[in-house]
């Protein structure tokens, strides 16, 4: 009984240092991957430097800002059009854009400013989404290269196989075809938080989206139809990729 009571530390000792060297092994197979898992890591640069650069750019306060509508209303009522041009033109956002040229454009009468802000906010949130298409294509790309690199470890390993004595030495093989999988994780690794990514931003994109038009079709209904005709619709969504 005492000797058991010996032998069961040391075996969860000795099972502790088995798990840390697989993960040390896993670390250095990640380090000698080769050319595709040098690729992978550039890509997985490209992922972490178009997300935060979205996450830092493309939020409400630069498409659909809180509060610009109240704010431009009552100098609308009061026809202060060189007061209210010059709030505009303070705010980077497209909202004002739209509303600037809706304003900039206020005489040439409904159709043609419904249909300029409407190819304003159009073009704007195009623009934004080619900002993020990045994430899609490393999300394509990523696990192809992966892919690759395991199909070219595979082929290195059954060379090695086939000039030395490797089918006597099962360990050989092994090392080889998990050295070669690494790229298949790696690339899987990069690739699904980058295609999570993507349609983050499509959805928030397609969410400010509509919030713009909510914001536009109300100011243009209200300065150029009033309660004489019936509400019209200004379409600004664009169609994601």
């Amino acid at each position: 009984m005492r000797k058991l009571c010996r032998i069961a530390p040391l075996a969860a000792l000795a099972a502790h240092n088995i798990a840390l060297g697989a993960d040390l092994n896993i670390i250095a197979q990640v380090a000698d991957g080769g050319g595709a898992i040098v690729l992978t890591l550039g890509l997985s640069i490209l992922f972490l430097a178009v997300t935060i650069e979205r996450l830092v750019n493309f939020r409400a306060r630069n498409i659909v800002p809180d509060g610009l509508i109240e704010r431009v209303k009552p100098l609308w009522a009061a026809q202060e059009f060189g007061k209210l041009q010059q709030l505009l033109a303070e705010q980077d956002s497209t909202l004002a854009r739209v509303i600037a040229y809706i304003v900039a454009h206020r005489h040439h009468g409904y159709a043609v400013v419904s249909s300029g802000a409407g190819d304003i906010a159009s073009i704007e949130l195009r623009h934004q989404q080619q900002k993020a298409y990045a994430l899609a294509i490393v999300a394509t790309v990523a696990p192809i290269v992966g892919l690759l690199g395991t199909v070219v470890g595979m082929i290195e390993a059954f060379h090695v196989i086939a000039f030395s004595d490797g089918m006597g030495n099962p360990a050989l093989l092994a090392g080889g075809i998990s050295k070669a999988l690494i790229n298949t994780a790696c690339g899987l690794a990069v690739a699904l938080p980058s295609l999570a990514m993507h349609h983050f931003f499509k959805n928030r994109q397609a969410f400010f989206g509509l919030a713009l038009e909510k914001d536009v079709n109300g100011l243009i209904n209200e300065w150029f139809l009033g309660g004489d005709a019936p509400p019209q619709s200004l379409h600004v969504v664009s169609h994601a990729n």
